[in-house]
């Protein structure tokens, strides 16, 4: 059985429903659950086939090119050769699914920070917005630690962009950053230059997360811009 079949045999029609309302920028959505392409990925991995797959290009439905960028992350081989892997993957995100899905695969950052942490810095300023949206969720992904934060901050303060999920993105790293580091955030946010927007968004997307007390939304909300 092809891939392609595979794919189709494991889909479910109301999750593809589900699915598609949430990714209202493209039309193939299969709907097939992120566990069974898990799965799949591995087993194409594990059986060899990885590097002709990964080699295909021009697919016909979203839970392929997923597939690619999940055994991208699978991935045993010098750092450099995952990288060359990654960046001829980029051009092919086109929604914040596969570009998120990708990035919470890429483990190997873990051990390359300084390494990755350079490969990304030409993606925040691209003129393509998944590209940009990649740049900014690998790094909430993997650099809101004490080595990166002044930096996260920095990058984060620099952000120009006006499309929707680049500047979601940046919110969610807001997000993360104060969560992790509350206090260095707070000090960023009174002086930050995000357009008004993405800032609200972000103070939005902190007064979400249940690791904030009630008073300190309070605050937080009170810091909105108008």
């Amino acid at each position: 059985m092809n891939i392609k079949q595979r794919l189709i045999n494991e889909s479910e029609k109301d999750f593809q429903k589900f699915s598609a309302s949430l990714i209202p920028n493209i039309n193939n959505v299969l709907g097939v659950r992120l566990p069974k392409l898990r799965k799949i990925a591995k087993e194409i991995y594990k059986n060899g086939d990885w590097q002709e797959f990964i080699n295909l290009g021009d697919f016909e439905y979203m839970e392929e090119t997923m597939l690619k960028g999940m055994i991208i992350g699978l991935v045993k081989q010098p750092p450099p050769k995952i990288l060359e892997l990654v960046r001829n993957f980029i051009p092919e995100i086109d929604n914040w699914s596969v570009c998120d899905c990708f990035c919470s695969g890429l483990k190997f950052v873990k051990d390359n920070k300084e390494l990755v942490w350079n490969f990304i810095q030409p993606y925040f300023k691209s003129k393509n917005e998944y590209d940009i949206r990649f740049a900014y969720v690998i790094l909430l992904s993997y650099y809101i630690d004490i080595n990166f934060i002044d930096k996260a901050l920095k990058i984060i303060d620099g952000f120009k962009d006006k499309r929707y999920y680049t500047k979601m993105a940046v919110a969610w790293a807001l997000s993360i950053c104060y969560i992790k580091f509350p206090e260095k955030t707070l000090e960023y946010l009174k002086i930050s230059k995000l357009d008004n927007w993405t800032y609200n968004k972000g103070i939005q997307k902190i007064c979400e997360s249940l690791r904030v007390d009630k008073s300190t939304k309070t605050m937080l909300k009170s810091m909105k811009k108008k």
